[in-house]
């Protein structure tokens, strides 16, 4: 598994040293809201509840867990009110105990209520202690608990735009780094870890890369999450394009502000990727992003010359991924490739003339993959995949993936473009949709006898799942031909593969997530959601829905924490983002203004909150200090919300991608 994705907006020159105490409401009344307010006291017992804060179709398995101080409560009675009647609605009692959380919490106990499929809004509580109560949670349609919260994740995404044209009605957001419009290229700079060495040496340019999203709260642009990113939205797109597009500022009209960036940081004359716009920590001579705390559009009103140690504030610089034709690092070779191909899929309509150019671009991208890579490769950069700069922002080491993707997607694209069903581009590079078949299963194989074959679930490291899927159906799609180097069996398979090693990691935890605490837990444990539908929608069965269920709940509150790791998501979310943004306009206590749909980690290793520090101008929160999250520390994760805690509270890009594919496939059905 990859370790503490990136330093964040943290390990910079002094980075925060605030802490905030965040009060436990005792009033019954308040703790209908808030997974935070469910502390009772009975004879020395305190307790919590924990559920899905946004709550259960019809048909759902419905678990919550009771987390205990005492083993008093191993035979507790339990009911469901219905919140506005008061009525009891449901009866039933605890199961055994799941096992220790921590010292704290030594006991907890499995809530399922399950055969419960009245619609409406509801609480748990315990009968013989009835101030330790849930926070309310709705059962319903799909449409109504999941596709309600798509406007939110749009929202974040248009809180993360760059450039000359931003929204102003989010979160006051005004036009920022308008000098990217006539940027310097600059050599790839040296690191050593996440230190900066030396000078930044200009080796080209102008090039225009104004756009794009700001990658999570701080404001660099990077091609490895922005790519992963637009494919996630592309593919929602294509694959419900009337659920999608019928918001007021649609995902089409975002999915294409992402794509724009991605065709400026790719040149299709000269055959030249740019990956990256800033850099992120500087030295004793150069200010880095992560080095100051502001709004973006201060950047634009400093008054700098060369030399200054703010010059590469304003005047960003870019790095390019190689000399112009040379080869490509293949996790970015076949991500940008995927983005281009699906941007064909996606537009070939609406927009024949930019859909075309799009997919000659996937078949440049592709062809100049660097496939001599070793297979067990993780060390472009001697070794090293091609991430960011510095690497450890972004540590990935699996790539095979990614050409199964950006091959699928070529197949499918080729297939619109030749059979006369979308516009032909002159120029192809390939006429016979056939070879991207090949080519796909070729990596599907690759990546399914590799060395990192169900390592992770589906993430920006890992794009396998959703590759096999798209492959799984692109076979059927041709015919079945034979001599391919999978079968969909064997795609089914591996996905299955990926989901037993994500149960097997969830049957040690009371709470059931499927990855380490210390791993990315939040996407991850999304990841996993679109994995079982995958699956079981793959082989026609409910095999893994259950183990889905339980990582879509986990996020959403049923976690030793109870909170929702999605801003506005839920009763109880983070309300201390390391988000520049978010901090300077956005509340610091769960009220609007909010920066709704923003996803972070939540719970991490306690040693990754080592070393944490202020920077200049960012706004303490909480600023009463404390921490009333460490009680709950345990199994190897802390959750800690604060501003300067970015292992927690960080949103970034990539982490909220998935949950657009979940609210959109969840309320794309009616139960």
């Amino acid at each position: 598994m990859k370790i503490e994705k990136r330093s964040g907006l943290a390990l910079i020159g002094s980075v925060v040293a605030i802490l905030f105490i965040l009060v436990l409401s005792a009033s019954a009344s308040t703790a209908l809201d808030s997974s935070l307010s469910l502390a009772s006291s009975s004879a020395s017992v305190t307790a919590f509840i924990r559920v899905n804060q946004v709550g259960f179709l019809p048909n759902d398995y419905k678990p919550a867990v009771l987390i205990s101080s005492s083993n008093s409560l191993k035979n507790a009675q339990f009911e469901v009110l219905n919140s506005s009647s008061g009525s009891v609605v449901f009866e039933g009692e605890v199961g055994a105990s799941l096992g220790e959380w921590n010292t704290n919490y030594p006991f907890t106990f499995p809530i399922n209520f399950t055969a419960l499929n009245s619609t409406g809004n509801f609480f748990i509580r315990l009968v013989d202690n009835q101030s330790v109560v849930s926070p309310t949670f709705q059962i319903g349609s799909a449409a109504n608990l999941y596709q309600s919260l798509l406007p939110d994740a749009l929202f974040f995404y248009q809180a993360q735009q760059d450039g000359p044209i931003v929204n102003s009605s989010v979160l006051d957001r005004q036009p920022s780094h308008l000098t990217d419009e006539n940027a310097t290229v600059y050599d790839s700079p040296v690191y050593q870890g996440a230190h900066f060495k030396g000078d930044l040496i200009p080796i080209g340019g102008p090039v225009d890369v104004a756009g794009g999203w700001f990658d999570a709260g701080d404001y660099l642009k990077f091609v490895e999450t922005a790519s992963y990113t637009d494919a996630v939205m592309l593919f929602a797109l294509r694959s419900y394009p009337t659920l999608l597009n019928t918001l007021d500022d649609n995902f089409s009209a975002e999915a294409l502000f992402g794509l724009n960036w991605l065709q400026e940081m790719w040149n299709q004359t000269t055959k030249t990727l740019y990956y990256q716009v800033g850099i992120g920590e500087g030295n004793s001579s150069i200010l880095g992003d992560h080095d100051i705390w502001r709004l973006p559009q201060a950047d634009d009103a400093l008054n700098v010359s060369a030399g200054s140690k703010y010059y590469f504030i304003k005047y960003r610089p870019v790095f390019e991924a190689g000399p112009p034709g040379s080869e490509i690092s293949p996790n970015l070779a076949g991500r940008v490739a995927t983005d281009f191909a699906l941007c064909y899929q996606v537009y070939y309509r609406s927009d024949p003339s930019y859909a075309k150019q799009c997919l000659v671009s996937a078949e440049t991208v592709f062809s100049l993959a660097n496939t001599t890579l070793p297979a067990n490769c993780n060390a472009a950069h001697n070794c090293q995949l091609l991430t960011t700069d510095p690497h450890n922002f972004y540590p990935q080491t699996s790539w095979q993936g990614d050409l199964e993707l950006g091959a699928t997607e070529l197949y499918y694209a080729l297939a619109i473009a030749t059979n006369g069903i979308g516009p032909r581009p002159s120029g192809l590079l390939v006429t016979n949709s056939t070879y991207y078949l090949e080519q796909a299963a070729h990596w599907a194989h690759e990546y399914i006898t590799g060395p990192e074959n169900g390592e992770d679930s589906l993430n920006l490291y890992d794009v396998s799942a959703w590759a096999h899927y798209e492959l799984y159906h692109a076979i059927q799609q041709a015919g079945n031909p034979k001599g391919l180097q999978v079968t969909e069996s064997q795609l089914l398979n591996d996905i299955g593969y990926q989901l037993n090693l994500g149960e097997k990691q969830a049957g040690q935890y009371p709470f059931g997530v499927g990855v380490p605490y210390g791993d990315d837990a939040t996407p991850h444990a999304l990841g996993y959601v679109m994995e079982a539908t995958f699956y079981d929608e793959l082989s026609n069965s409910t095999k893994y829905a259950q183990f889905g269920e339980m990582e879509r709940d986990w996020v959403f509150g049923d976690n030793a924490w109870g909170v929702s790791f999605v801003v506005g998501v839920g009763s109880t979310f983070p309300d201390c983002l390391q988000h520049q943004v978010a901090n300077l306009v956005g509340s610091h206590d769960g009220k609007p203004p909010l920066l709704y749909g923003a996803t972070v980690d939540g719970p991490n290793s306690p040693s990754s909150f080592k070393g944490l520090g202020n920077v200049t101008g960012m706004l303490k929160c909480p600023p009463g200090g404390g921490d009333p999250y460490a009680q709950f520390t345990g199994h190897g994760g802390r959750y800690f919300d604060n501003v300067i805690a970015w292992p927690s509270t960080e949103p970034a890009d990539d982490y909220t991608a998935l949950t657009i594919l979940i609210y959109a496939s969840a309320g794309n059905l009616e139960s």
